[in-house]
This record gives C-alpha cells, sequence and structure tokens, in this order.
C-alpha cells in the first residue's frame, strides 16, 4: 500500500519519493524503538524510516554486544560468531587474493572495526590503509595487531586512483552519504580495480522466513537493505558493474541465531534456526542472488 503521509521521504540511491510501506521492525537490539522499512517504486531499494542523522545515531551503537565494534568472546553467540570470522577471514582474503592472480596491490578497508581483515591482507603482503569511524575499535586494532587504522573522516584526504581494492564488509549499509561515498570511491579505485561490497540480502529465504525478526534488518543502525537489483541500480547509475556475486554461506546460520533469540524462541529455535539457515543455503545454490548475506565484485564500466 503507498504510504499517504510521507510525501516527503525520497529514495537515499535515484531520489524518487514514490515509496510503498513494507512492515514495521523494532529495534531488537537496544531501544525497542519503532522504525518503518519502505521500498523505492523506482529503483526497488528498501530502507530505513526515519532515518537518524548523523548526530542523532551514536546512542543506537552505544551497547557493549555490538559485535563488529569489540572482541567480546563472552557467551555462546559471541564465540560462535568469533570461531566463525576465523574461517570467513581466510576465504575473504583467499578470494581478493585470486582475483589477482599473485599481484600484491594497495588495498582500502573502509569499516575495519577492530582490524582483523586489514591485517591478515598486510600480511599478505598488501599495502593496507584502513578507515574505522569508532575510537575504541581503532584502539583494540592497535593493540591487538599493531596496526594504526584512520578515522573515517581521512577519506576524502586519500590520493585518487591509488587502490586497486577498495573493500567493506558489511558497511554500506550503514553509511549515511550513501552516494557520496560511491563518488569518492570511483574517483580512489584504479581503472583495473575492484571494489567488494558485502551486505545482507533482504531477498533471501531467513529474510522472508523471519520478516520483521530477522536479525539483518538491525534498524536504525541499518539505514539501506540491498537487493542485488538494487545494488545493480546503484552502482550503474554511478560508474560501476557488477561483475559478480558470492554467496557468504555462514551468515544465514548467524543471522537465524540471532533472529530466534530476539524471539525468545529457546532450544527450539536454535534447531529451527539451523534448518532456515540449511534451506536458505539451498536455494541460494540455485541462485547466488538469494544468499542470506551477498559479496558484490564490482568494476569500473569501461569507457569507449
Amino acid at each position: 500500500m503507498a504510504l499517504t503521509n510521507h510525501q516527503n521521504i525520497f529514495c537515499p540511491i535515484c531520489d524518487a519519493n514514490v515509496v510503498v510501506s513494507i512492515m514495521p521492525v523494532n529495534d531488537l537490539s537496544l531501544t525497542g524503538d519503532l522504525f518503518e522499512i519502505v521500498q523505492c517504486d523506482k529503483c526497488s531499494l528498501n530502507f530505513t524510516h526515519p532515518i537518524p542523522s548523523k548526530d542523532n545515531i551514536a546512542p543506537y551503537y552505544n551497547f557493549p554486544e555490538y559485535i563488529s565494534h569489540t572482541d567480546i568472546k563472552k557467551g555462546w553467540m559471541n564465540a560462535l560468531y568469533h570461531k566463525v570470522r576465523q574461517r570467513t577471514l581466510k576465504q575473504k582474503t583467499d578470494w581478493v587474493q585470486s582475483l589477482f592472480t599473485g599481484y600484491k596491490g594497495a588495498l582500502l578497508e573502509v569499516g575495519a572495526g577492530t582490524g582483523a581483515f586489514a591485517d591478515a591482507m598486510a600480511k599478505k603482503g598488501w599495502k593496507v590503509t584502513a578507515l574505522e569511524p569508532d575510537a575504541s575499535s581503532r584502539e583494540i586494532a592497535l593493540k591487538n595487531y599493531a596496526i594504526n587504522l584512520l578515522p573515517s573522516s581521512e577519506l576524502e584526504n586519500l590520493q585518487a586512483n591509488s587502490f586497486d581494492v577498495i573493500a567493506l564488509w558489511h558497511v554500506l549499509e550503514h553509511v549515511h552519504d550513501l552516494k557520496i561515498y560511491i563518488k569518492i570511491f570511483s574517483k580512489l579505485l584504479k581503472h583495473n580495480g575492484r571494489l567488494i561490497i558485502a551486505v545482507p540480502n533482504h531477498t533471501s529465504y531467513d529474510a522472508h522466513f523471519y520478516k520483521n525478526y530477522w536479525a539483518a534488518y538491525d534498524v536504525p543502525r541499518h539505514l539501506y537493505h540491498f537487493s542485488p537489483s538494487s545494488m545493480k541500480y546503484l552502482m550503474k547509475s554511478n560508474g560501476f558493474i557488477v561483475a559478480n556475486l558470492k554467496p557468504m554461506w555462514f551468515d544465514s546460520f548467524y543471522v537465524s541465531l540471532l533472529s530466534e533469540k530476539y524471539k525468545e524462541t529457546g532450544l527450539l529455535g536454535i534447531v529451527r534456526a539451523f534448518l532456515i539457515g540449511c534451506i536458505s543455503n539451498l536455494v541460494a545454490l540455485n541462485t547466488n542472488a538469494k544468499a542470506s548475506s551477498i559479496i558484490y565484485e564490482i568494476k569500473k564500466i569501461k569507457e569507449d
């Protein structure tokens, strides 16, 4: 049903103001505040409404369990996260390296968290620059990996045409100035470079199953909720092309477990989460575009 009271909502990708209401979703991690998922009729992007301003969103990140900004291993969910991260970290670094057949280039990571991926790529011989807005995360990276993460404000000060890879692992959905960031990436990336973006996929089976309890909505920290079609639209409209989609197989299980935790379903929920994760991955075997989370390999569109 078309929204009647939100005529001033404009799509962050295409600026259209014809949007439809998808569902109400609460902040299940912290405040319980109610938000809405809306969809643009033109480019199909789903996004959170209202989007808190940059000045007002900080309190929504202010909880110790926000796992990407900490190295907390207490509790079985956190322990599982870190166990899986060790494996996926090797998969990520090996895959990025495979795109360049042994070449060791310059890599920029935007939203580096506590520095694990940046450190792993540096150990592979890459020249790494990494940005992270959270000061405490930068301190953890320095302590654990002796790596100096720069504040995100340094993005605009980086040299043009200087990176072979720009990587964002579950970061783009948090960025307020979406189109500005994409334009900056275009400036910073070498002509034959790769933009690597990993984000949740709201067209996955687990997203459809859990609906407003789907943990990967994570409102309002996740401002946008991408699908392959909306990602392709965003990239094409900014001079890029999506070259490849790679599933993140573990995400379906982790997101399903977290969704069941929010529903407070106990032991039965743990079993169901495993089943839903399996079904979601089986669906994605037929088409990578249905994976719970997707890594997009993106290239610049070649100029004639």
